[in-house]
């Protein structure tokens, strides 16, 4: 791993729990974003080995900067962690190129196990 992880949410609660369960890990947080604009800025210039995203954020949601981030990098790694568990959505950005899906709330060792996966490709 080299850059760590990107974790996008406009919750700050949110953000620290996933912070706090990738250190349990030891995986490094490259930063962290508020909303789509913002997570794709920091996707830029802090290169992460993966990307977290929220779907539901005001100003460009999740499934607008998922599209962003893989036209900046097609392979970039990118897991969705949303309350939004519906299956269309699920369906639209599997397509749009998200690695794996998260369905909130989450225990701690969906996202360990999620992340390290992602973390292999």
């Amino acid at each position: 791993m080299k850059n760590g992880v990107l974790i996008a949410d406009d919750s700050a609660f949110m953000r620290l729990m996933l912070k706090d369960i990738l250190k349990e890990e030891d995986i490094p947080v490259a930063g962290e974003a508020v909303n789509g604009n913002d997570a794709v800025e920091k996707f830029t210039s802090l290169e992460p080995d993966v990307t977290i995203l929220d779907i539901a954020m005001p100003g460009t949601d999740g499934i607008k900067a998922l599209n962003e981030i893989k036209k900046i990098k097609p392979d970039a790694v990118v897991v969705i962690c949303t309350s939004m568990g519906h299956e269309s959505i699920v369906k639209e950005v599997i397509n749009a190129g998200a690695d794996d899906y998260i369905v909130k709330p989450f225990h701690s060792e969906k996202i360990k196990n999620t992340i390290k996966r992602a973390l292999n490709k």
